[in-house]
């Protein structure tokens, strides 16, 4: 490419594939005090309440995991992170550890839990 090139004003895409929780979080460089440039992932913020698509709730019940209930609800183990995401706890065992709690199962909305900050 050229210096001017339209395409230089893309983004870069994504390192990560659609169905990650870091998909579209843009990266960052970090330069250390020797010059050294260090990438990192700019900070996740969880989606905001309103921005999520209710699928169900579902009571907790003994021996259920994130991971089994995003297979049975979403459809794949990997997206536990989106019910984590629409209970917000600071450890996501939480949400299982407790036979009869409620737990929501919730999609998020577009571009949601990206910080662009």
């Amino acid at each position: 490419m050229t210096a001017g090139d339209p395409f230089d004003a893309l983004p870069a895409p994504s390192p990560y594939p659609p169905g990650s929780r870091y998909h579209g979080v843009p990266l960052a460089l970090h330069t250390e005090p020797d010059g050294r440039q260090v990438p990192y992932l700019r900070r996740r913020l969880l989606p905001r309440a309103d921005g999520l698509t209710p699928l169900a709730e579902h009571t907790v019940g003994a021996g259920d995991r994130l991971d089994l209930l995003a297979d049975r609800y979403l459809g794949s183990a990997d997206q536990w992170w989106r019910i984590a995401d629409a209970n917000p706890v600071l450890d996501p065992r939480e949400l299982t550890a407790t036979p009869g709690r409620r737990i929501v199962i919730a999609l998020p909305g577009a571009g949601a839990g990206v910080d662009h900050g």
